[in-house]
């Protein structure tokens, strides 16, 4: 039987009609019980036994969830609701906040969000004990373990919510190096040996061994004191911080060398473990200490499986009592499943889906109101943002901007910051506070940093501001340097900044520096001006000498001669050193100052025409088309598709992609949005006769959209891919009736594209033991080349209908990341993780050969394309550079131009024209056009100039040459 209530008080007033409504509406739903309601609503018996007893008004969650299990009318109770609460107020009666309400702000969550997990959250880390275990079997038998893993992957949080809690007998250190890795080696050891951290910093550096002796004195001190100790296990975080924030090599190799020896030595009592991102292996290849201990040391942190995904999702909800609704565990997995550095939006968004939940349960309604898997953290930023005034906004673009460290060739990274560094002003203060509280940044005492490096990459708005002000950013860094120094020296003045460097500094918005940077640049300045007080009277005594060595003249004459010939010679130098460096500043600057980057570039080629000087005047004359968002002006996006003629171009990112009109590069048009229902398209690519657009990506579902009509785009075939992982790419014969993707499963799958509303499963292709990433048909349609994680690459038949292997190339050293055809078929090109780019004889399979080796790359090839005509091709890589290279012996490749993105990484790049028309899309999603043609750049050059080059500006970037405009018909 249903328990009974009490009965009401008449003379309750509102709290009473409106609690005795309630009740009426449950016994017209037949008196279900409490327990029942609870079940239906997802809040508990006492909150909704609460609602009906009128002691005070239920929040209007409450009371709908109350109405939508008795099934009641929602819309006409939230009239109910208002009228009450308005009598309520009118009477002086409180109006609950919700007691379930209360019990959510004073409930510990069961998601960490950005940050990683710690040892006290070892409780609800789920997910990783495969992995977890694994370690813990290697650091038993090994005492060196290098962790590897994308920013992301969980490197942090597997380390100390994991492995950590598996020692518990085990002293433990853990600390990340900072700028300074040594002194921050020296402050940990010293704090736990009761010694002083200079003397250690000393000791360190002079003596790689003195870590280990340090251990084991600190080890001795424990065990008196009691401790059952005898080893201590030391964790390195972020270990790429001695790449990103540390610029003494020396201090960076000795550090390297203590940890190295502290676990090797015969009678060791340390294990050390090193966590570092993925994209900075060959970083660790380059310290001698550490190259030779990576092959048995090293392992991987690979993307979650679904089943691991399932247990982070689930698992720490049902520790809170809370349960996570299917739908949203479903979107969930699929959403992170088989995405690298997917974990931290994944925490994020189920904490912010934690905040909106609804009783004790996890739901769909509230993820999507979030924002979704990348959108949660967006939205979070951008409810930060949108909340501070005009003034604050600005503090926190100079806050995040100082809080992020450049990427050198490799992605940008957080930057842990002294509190020192920033000044103290109620803005940046106020919004540190509130960043803090919002969870984007961690602080503690001394140091401030961004909580994950996923907000790097998810929020638009800051990879906005770094794409803008990149150059200035470096700038700004250089200058917090040397500031530090100058201080740490007590201002010495030969630290401070002159000539060009102090010119370029001064350039720098007062507002965006420091009082430190401002006092000195002041210094500088003040130094500069008595400097050249000091010329001036120098040059006064120089001239009253000239009189006294007039009589000399006659035996200087023969000197004069040669005198004049050193000075020629000597002038000659200092003016090319003077435009070379001009041309180089051209390409930094063109981002936010495109007119005058313009002229400085093309009067650098027109003084001293040079590969160097081409090759910065083609980067700066770039057609630029960057935009943080998909819906902006211009052209953004991760995925680009071009169309055979070049006149259109597709950029799929997120659940969308923008169809734009590029038949003039300058100004594309925005032509149509086709939604993807948030599939998350990884790849997408025109039909050869430009009417169809496939697309597929980590949903397994293969799209086709009608593009003839390309102000109308419709869909027209929706299936699934039968892929078990994700579409990398997607491949279209040359007549556009084969199709081809290529997944993370390590297969390869055919589509009969015959009819495009109905797409046809041809055959699966295995082989690859490893992902398989790029594909491509050949221009006759009777080969496909794809490339895999397994270092090789494999030409299939298909004329043949089992589609057999016919050639497996090898060379690479690492993975296979893009391929491209010659116009011709006979030449195969490809790009890999090893830094280089091959060229590749297939004119007489099976017979095949290696023709030459495109190896000017820095970092990662990222993306390869041949020229329509076949005599140039163009590679791309992660170092930021984009190579155009002569072809036309295929054995002998020759550069034809080096140029350089000031943005940072490019990812991917297309042909759109025969006459060297590039697109490429760079690592924070911008599009970018590059003209290739000399001829053509140096005839249109001069269009870019909207305000001709001053003469102060002319004097800056080159001192002591005559002032020659470069575009007399803009001056």
């Amino acid at each position: 039987m249903p328990r009974g209530e009490r009965p009401l008080d008449p003379d309750g007033g509102p709290l009473s009609e409106f609690a005795a409504r309630l009740r009426k509406l449950r016994e017209q739903a037949g008196r279900p019980t409490y327990r029942d309601l609870a079940r239906n609503a997802h809040y508990s018996i006492a909150t909704l036994s609460s609602a009906a007893a009128g002691r005070q008004l239920p929040s209007l969650a409450v009371t709908l969830a109350y109405v939508r299990a008795c099934g009641g009318d929602e819309r006409e109770w939230k009239l109910i609701w208002r009228r009450a609460a308005d009598a309520c107020t009118a009477a002086g009666t409180s109006v609950d906040g919700d007691s379930e309400d209360r019990e959510k702000k004073g409930a510990r969550p069961p998601y960490v969000g950005l940050a990683a997990f710690g040892e006290a959250d070892a409780g609800v880390f789920f997910g990783r004990e495969k992995l977890t275990g694994t370690l813990v079997e290697h650091l038993k038998e090994k005492r060196l373990l290098v962790l590897f893993g994308a920013s992301g992957s969980g490197k942090s949080s597997v380390l100390r919510a994991g492995v950590l809690p598996a020692f518990p007998g085990v002293s433990s250190l853990a600390f990340t190096p900072g700028p300074h890795p040594l002194e921050e080696c020296a402050v940990r050891l010293a704090a736990r040996a009761d010694a002083d951290p200079g003397r250690v910093r000393a000791e360190l550096t002079a003596e790689p061994h003195t870590f280990h002796r340090m251990v084991r004195q600190i080890l001795a001190r424990q065990q008196e004191a009691g401790s059952a100790a005898d080893e201590l296990l030391v964790v390195v975080d972020q270990f790429e911080e001695v790449f990103t924030v540390c610029r003494d090599a020396r201090e960076r190799e000795r550090f390297v060398a203590s940890l190295v020896h502290a676990a090797q030595v015969p009678d060791s009592r340390t294990r050390v473990v090193i966590a570092v991102r993925s994209d900075f292996y060959t970083h660790c290849t380059r310290l001698p200490g550490l190259v030779d201990a990576l092959p048995h040391a090293h392992h991987p942190v690979g993307p979650m499986t679904a089943e691991e995904l399932r247990a982070a999702i689930v698992q720490p909800a049902a520790r809170s009592r809370l349960t996570v609704e299917s739908a949203l565990l479903t979107t969930l997995t699929a959403d992170a499943h088989g995405r690298p550095g997917a974990l931290p939006l994944l925490s994020h968004a189920l904490l912010e889906t934690w905040s909106r939940r609804r009783g004790n349960a996890l739901t769909l309604a509230g993820y999507r109101a979030a924002g979704g898997f990348e959108g949660a953290l967006t939205q979070t930023a951008e409810e930060f943002h949108r909340a501070l005034s005009d003034s604050r906004q600005r503090a926190a673009r100079r806050l995040f901007l100082r809080l992020v460290a450049l990427g050198e060739g490799t992605e940008d990274t957080k930057r842990r910051v002294p509190r020192q560094e920033l000044d103290g002003g109620p803005d940046t203060e106020f919004v540190l506070e509130q960043a803090t509280r919002a969870r984007l940044l961690t602080a503690d005492g001394d140091h401030v940093e961004i909580a994950h490096e996923a907000l790097i990459r998810c929020w638009s708005r800051l990879g906005g501001w770094l794409d803008e002000d990149r150059g200035q950013e470096r700038l700004q860094r250089a200058l917090t340097e040397a500031t530090t120094l100058w201080e740490s020296l007590d201002h010495d003045p030969d630290i401070l900044y002159r000539g060009v460097r102090l010119a370029a500094a001064q350039d720098l918005p007062r507002q965006a520096l420091t009082a430190r940077e401002r006092a000195f640049l002041d210094a500088g300045v003040s130094a500069a001006r008595e400097e050249e007080r000091r010329d001036r009277r120098r040059l006064r005594r120089l001239r009253r000498m000239v009189g006294a060595l007039a009589v000399l003249l006659v035996c200087a004459v023969a000197a004069v001669g040669f005198a004049v010939q050193a000075q020629d010679t000597i002038t000659r130098q200092r003016n090319e050193a003077v435009i070379l460096r001009a041309a180089d500043e051209s390409v930094r600057l063109s981002p936010q100052y495109p007119s005058l980057a313009a002229q400085i570039a093309l009067a650098a080629y027109r003084q001293a025409p040079q590969e160097r000087t081409r090759d910065t005047l083609l980067s700066t004359l770039s057609v630029a088309s960057a935009g943080p968002r998909l819906t902006g002006r211009t052209p953004a996006g991760h995925t680009p598709a071009v169309t055979a003629d070049g006149r259109m171009l597709a950029m799929a990112d997120s659940a969308y992609t923008v169809l734009w009109d590029m038949a003039d590069p300058r100004r594309p048009r925005r032509l149509a949005t086709i939604d993807g229902d948030g599939a998350g398209l990884n790849f997408v690519e025109f039909t050869p006769d430009g009417g169809t657009l496939i697309g597929a990506g980590g949903d397994h579902t293969l799209r086709l959209w009608d593009v003839s009509d390309p102000m109308h785009p419709t869909l027209l075939s929706k299936r699934p891919t039968g892929h078990s992982d994700a579409v990398y790419a997607v491949a279209v014969s040359r007549d556009g009736r084969m199709a081809a993707t290529s997944s993370y499963d390590d297969t390869v799958r055919l589509w009969d594209m015959t009819d495009p509303a109905r797409p046809r499963t041809l055959d699966t292709l295995t082989g690859h033991r490893g992902n398989v990433k790029p594909v491509a048909f050949s221009a006759d349609g009777t080969t496909l080349a794809s490339g895999s994680d397994d270092r090789t690459i494999r030409i299939w038949d298909m004329t043949h209908p089992q589609h057999a292997t016919l050639a497996v190339l090898k060379g690479h050293r690492h993975f296979v990341d893009a391929l491209a055809y010659s116009p011709d078929g006979r030449t195969l090109l490809s790009g890999s993780d090893d830094h280089t780019a091959k060229l590749w004889d297939i004119s007489a399979l099976p017979r095949h050969r290696e023709l030459g080796e495109l190896a000017r790359h820095a970092d990662i090839v990222a993306g390869v394309a041949f020229a329509p005509h076949g005599r140039t091709a163009v590679t791309v890589g992660v170092d930021g550079t984009v190579n155009a290279w002569d072809v036309t012996d295929r054995t002998r490749p020759a550069p034809l131009a080096v140029l350089t993105n000031p943005g940072g990484s490019v990812k991917e790049v297309r042909y759109l024209a025969a006459d060297g028309t590039i697109l490429t899309v760079t690592a924070h999603r911008s599009v970018q056009v590059w003209y290739t043609d000399l001829d053509r750049v140096l005839a249109d050059a001069c269009d870019r100039v909207r305000d001709p080059i001053s003469r102060a500006q002319w004097s800056r970037h080159f001192p002591r040459l005559d002032y020659a405009p470069p575009c007399p018909r803009h001056t």
